[in-house]
């Protein structure tokens, strides 16, 4: 099953809802390609021994991996944790996140600053680039159980946005210069 992605309405309701525009606009993979945002999609039953898997952290250099659960009887402060997932950020590094069980809602900016909602479940790999504004939260399952790969020693520092100066954000917009000749402005 491959991972599904729409443009967001402007709805201010509960954000765990799927939020899709009306109309509904999907995206296809090879958008959220053009953003950098790489995908996979592998099995989560048993990713201990998955060989696709290993085969990734390896090309890719991810050598740290821990596990986390979020979910309101796992997580203390729950609602303040996840409305700080929600505040649109940016990081130095890519965010790599692999969804063994449960679902959620990984939003970024595309490159006219609407956002797209791409929903994860399980066996979603997700690699976010570094300085793609984007949040998480959890859909109305309220649960998630994800693996979280870093190269190196884990870093989780969230700059909230405005970032236009912030190193990984002018890399992050240099690239689609390159790429196709157009730039990323903040809205």
């Amino acid at each position: 099953m491959a991972i599904e992605a729409w443009f967001m309405d402007e709805s201010s309701e509960d954000q765990r809802l799927p939020h899709r525009s009306k109309p509904e606009e999907l995206i296809p993979l090879h958008h959220l390609a053009d953003l950098g945002v790489i995908y996979w999609h592998l099995n989560p039953e048993d990713y201990e021994n998955d060989e696709e898997l290993k085969n990734i952290r390896e090309a890719r250099g991810y050598n740290y991996m821990d596990l986390l659960d979020l979910c309101p009887e796992k997580v203390a402060n729950y609602e303040e944790k996840l409305k700080n997932f929600y505040t649109e950020h940016i990081h130095a590094d890519e965010e790599i996140r692999y969804c063994l069980q449960g679902s959620g809602y990984f939003d970024v900016r595309d490159k006219n600053d609407r956002w797209i909602r791409i929903w994860i479940r399980a066996g979603d790999l997700i690699v976010l680039p570094a300085g793609i504004y984007h949040r998480f939260t959890l859909d109305t399952n309220n649960y998630i159980k994800l693996m979280r790969l870093f190269v190196g020693e884990p870093v989780w520092t969230p700059f909230n946005r405005p970032q236009e100066d912030h190193p990984s954000r002018k890399e992050y917009i240099k690239s689609f210069k390159e790429k196709v000749g157009f730039a990323l402005e903040a809205h």
